[in-house]
């Protein structure tokens, strides 16, 4: 087995913006912009400020990064225990080993680099050295560093500051401390420099904010935010005496220091804490980021004095459930998740990915109230929507249903906003129904015309809502069609049929314009239905049972047709490749499994770290997209069999699939070694599978087709001109047969000598063709494996000439006729070749029919060759007519 899925590769993940590790900037003098630098996991973005279009991704990392910091030539990320310099966002330059522990804090300093470990070791590097130029140790139980800094103006001073609350000021050239600041009761989360010299801004963890001066050791001012730890803090560059402080809940504070007071506040600026902020230096811009996958850039412009959005770059900020491609050309991704938003991935560039909104009961109510106040009007998170292309520029294309909720919500892919309809039943208009009964909606479908929308409820009914209007147009079953709750639904292209799976494990098929009447076919599947799956195309339903198998369910014959076991948990989503030979399934217990359809085997299967939880092949089949659990990403496997040569074989469910790695932000292809070929060799077919059963050549159809109609094709395609006569020979020149211009057959004369004749004299009489003479070659030894090869290389002209060369006045002999005779013969009772035995024997006896009845050893022959012909034909007839027999009965059942 191989290492990984033989199908599948990991391509790269979307969606990644941001994480817990605050945002760096760094001022390119010849782009005359900012750069941002963000981190993703194993790898960090460049983007720039201008418009916030990605510019590199740099390269992996063995492990998560720890630590990012800039200047004006490198990035240095720190993964573990060991720093890595790059120059452009992607050219590796150095890397620095030494720390025994986790580099968590990293300061650039002029040529040098400071860093600080988990176990309280500080090192200071030579950047382009690489070497060690001073190393301090702090005790960790009594000095756990938590921030760092460099105070302006102060040459070769560093300030340090612990979780005890307490700072000391260090000279770096003297390896000496130089002063030890008095000490607060609560431990230090932050320090910022401020305008002024010698001033400093502290957060600490319990919300606390202190304006000191270091060169009298004297507190100035202190603030406290109400929402506890401080987890960033920046000062305006721009002249205004602004200080601005983040939070853990993702409010932003501004204070000003002048007056000691809030100035204003960014209620809800993220939707984590805001782990990341710098002002620009001499402009009116503050940059934020959060582990929400969000990259924000605010713009001090409003009456009050307080900042606005003005750009923004984020993907989702809670894990997606529910993904889909939409369109023909398999570029984007509509992707739902837990975070109530409806976004749309674009697989070749990210500036085309957009953000439909999050759900509101009210969404006119909701924009008013803007994006920095919670929103009591939002909706729970999507967990199933469908779509179409079909009228996306005419009325909302896109339905979804929510968690825990009836109403179905109506989405326009072409105006990336939320509809305006909310789809109800009018016998679940009131808010509580009989009994307390909650109503849930459980799955929809919308039609291939972009017209319809089928929804399914928990309390089994299943309605049909008009899309442009949303007015209710019809319901199935009487009083409503499954007892259970509808699990799946399905409509056909032609909206003819409307198929329901529900709870009790029924499989229902309806005419799509019902109007009250019964179903017309049920299907039991005798468990649970978990889900449905549709391919229209292909007549396929995908049935996921709680037993965790897949039955195929064929919609023309509306019978179970193939039935998949192999998972160990709970199914979870499933697809069909685009041309119904594959179904991807992922499972709970982290695998997913490809299933060849035909044959009914399980061909390719993988594991990841964390659960599949939706998936989807994209319409051309390049890739595939998966959302896994706790992951913000949608990841994308690249379909090998497209462009390099896989074999596929059956596999054992039972046996443990490969563990594979989720494809990173950033993933380079290297090719792999063809080690895979020596172990597992390539198949090769048989010649022939069974002596009982007829073979083909395999040959194209223009070898032998068209063998009886050459002289009709010669005919047709004479030219109009007629060729010019060729210079005459002397009559006693041999010449060579052929389709072409004459040639002249010097070998078998003998060569003038002096004394002799001039004139060539043949040895032999005989002019056989190159065929001809391995016909009589093959008299002595009945080996046909030589000309038999010969003829199938020749093209229909050839072969006409060749078999016509045979007779006596064509330069043969009754005895290659003859032997022509027994190669068809050796064909036929072989069973190899049929469709060019019988082409070469139909064009023999039309060339030489009147020939063979006047020979004798020809006539009593051909008596066998017909008795050879009449078993191979009536073997075939019988495996042809029973075939026949077996379709006609299916059609009529």
């Amino acid at each position: 087995m191989s290492d990984g899925s033989k199908i599948f590769l990991p391509c790269r993940s979307l969606g990644y913006v941001s994480n817990h590790i605050p945002l760096r900037i760094r001022y390119i003098k010849s782009r005359k912009e900012h750069l941002i630098v963000t981190c993703v996991g194993k790898s960090f973005h460049t983007y720039g400020i201008s418009h916030f279009g990605l510019l590199s991704v740099g390269g992996l990392h063995p492990s998560d990064i720890t630590c990012v910091c800039t200047d004006a030539y490198h990035v240095y990320t720190a993964c573990e225990n060991v720093i890595y310099a790059w120059r452009r966002g992607t050219e590796l330059k150095h890397v620095y080993r030494g720390h025994h522990g986790r580099v968590h804090l990293m300061l650039p300093f002029g040529p040098h680099l400071i860093s600080v470990d988990d176990h309280g070791r500080v090192k200071i590097w030579d950047i382009k050295n690489e070497s060690v130029y001073l190393e301090l140790t702090f005790d960790k139980n009594k000095f756990h560093i938590t921030a760092l800094m460099h105070p302006s103006t102060y040459i070769n001073k560093i300030l340090f500051a612990s979780d005890k609350g307490q700072m000391q000021l260090w000279n770096i050239n003297k390896a000496k401390m130089v002063y030890c600041f008095k000490q607060w009761d609560t431990g230090i989360s932050c320090v910022e420099q401020a305008p002024a010299l010698d001033v400093v801004g502290i957060g600490f963890v319990d919300g606390k904010i202190v304006i000191h001066n270091l060169k009298f050791d004297e507190t100035i001012m202190e603030f406290t935010q109400d929402w506890g730890l401080v987890t960033s803090i920046s000062f305006r560059l721009d002249g205004h005496p602004i200080m601005a402080t983040g939070s853990t809940s993702g409010h932003i504070v501004f204070w000003n220091l002048e007056e000691r007071r809030v100035s204003s506040q960014l209620l809800h600026a993220h939707d984590g804490p805001v782990t990341g902020m710098i002002c620009l230096p001499d402009e009116p811009l503050i940059l934020t980021s959060s582990p929400d996958n969000a990259l924000k850039l605010w713009i001090f412009d409003m009456p009050d004095g307080g900042a606005r959005l003005l750009r923004l770059r984020e993907g989702h900020a809670a894990s997606p459930s529910y993904i889909r491609f939409h369109g023909a050309n398999g570029h984007n991704i509509l992707s739902a998740a837990a975070d109530s938003t409806l976004r749309i991935f674009n697989t070749q560039t990210e500036q085309f990915n957009k953000s439909l909104g999050k759900a509101s009961y009210n969404r006119k109510v909701s924009k008013k109230r803007g994006r920095g106040v919670e929103d009591p009007l939002k909706m729970p998170p999507i967990v199933q929507f469908t779509s179409e292309t079909t009228r996306e520029k005419e009325w909302d294309n896109i339905a979804a249903i929510h968690l825990g909720i009836r109403v179905v919500t109506s989405w326009s892919y072409d105006k990336k906003k939320m509809g305006q309809l909310k789809l109800v039943p009018e016998r679940f208009q009131k808010k509580i129904l009989k009994g307390n009964i909650e109503v849930v909606a459980t799955c929809l479908c919308l039609s291939h015309c972009g017209n319809f929308v089928v929804v399914g409820y928990s309390t089994g009914h299943a309605d049909r809502f008009n899309m442009q209007s949303g007015i209710w147009r019809d319901s199935y079953g009487t009083p409503k069609a499954h007892g259970g709750a509808v699990r799946g639904l399905a409509t056909d292209a032609l909206n003819k049929i409307v198929v329901t799976g529900g709870g009790e494990g029924l499989v229902k098929f309806w005419k799509f314009k019902s109007k009250g009447s019964d179903h017309l076919t049920a299907l039991n599947t005798e468990e649970p239905i978990k889900f449905i799956r549709s391919h229209r195309e292909g007549s396929l339903l995908a049935v996921a049972l709680e037993d965790f198998t897949v039955s195929l369910v064929d919609t023309d014959t509306r019978r179970v047709v193939r039935r998949f076991v192999g998972h160990f948990s709970a199914l979870t989503d499933a697809t069909f490749s685009p041309d119904s030979r594959w179904l991807v399934t992922a499972s709970m217990d982290c695998s997913i499994r490809t299933w060849d359809i035909p044959s009914g085997q399980l061909v390719d299967q993988y594991s990841t770290d964390s659960p599949c939880i939706s998936l989807d092949l994209s319409p051309t089949g390049e890739a595939l997209a998966t959302a896994h659990v706790d992951n913000l990403g949608i990841f994308l496997w690249t379909n090998r069999t497209l462009y390099q040569k896989i074999t596929l074989r059956g596999l054992e469910p039972a046996e443990e699939p490969p563990l594979v790695q989720l494809p990173e932000v950033y993933q380079e292809f290297v090719p792999e070694e063809k080690q895979e070929a020596a172990d597992e060799p390539e198949f090769l077919s048989p010649e022939q599978i069974s002596r009982d059963l007829v073979t083909l050549s395999g040959l194209p159809t223009s070898r032998w087709q068209n063998l009886l109609q050459v002289d009709v094709i010669k005919q047709r395609n004479k030219p109009k001109t007629a060729p010019k006569t060729p210079k005459a020979a002397p009559f006693f020149l041999p010449t060579v047969p052929t389709l072409n211009d004459f040639q002249f057959d010097l070998k078998q004369a003998l060569p003038p000598e002096e004394g002799r004749s001039k004139l060539l004299t043949p040895s032999d009489l005989t002019n056989y063709t190159e065929f001809g003479k391995m016909l009589d070659q093959s008299r002595k030894t009945n080996d046909f494996t030589r000309p038999l090869s010969l003829l199938k290389e020749f093209g229909p002209s050839t072969v006409d000439f060749e078999i016509k060369s045979l007779a006596p006045e064509g330069g043969g002999s009754v005895e290659i006729m003859l032997q022509f005779m027994r190669i068809i013969e050796h064909m036929l009772k072989s069973n190899k070749d049929f469709e060019l035995a019988e082409a070469y024997l139909g064009t023999f006896l039309k060339s030489h029919g009147t020939l063979i009845a006047e020979k004798e050893e020809l006539r009593s022959f051909l008596t066998h060759l017909q008795s050879c012909h009449d078993v191979v034909w009536s073997r075939l007839q019988d495996k042809l007519l029973y075939a026949v027999c077996v379709v006609q009965n299916l059609k009529t059942m």
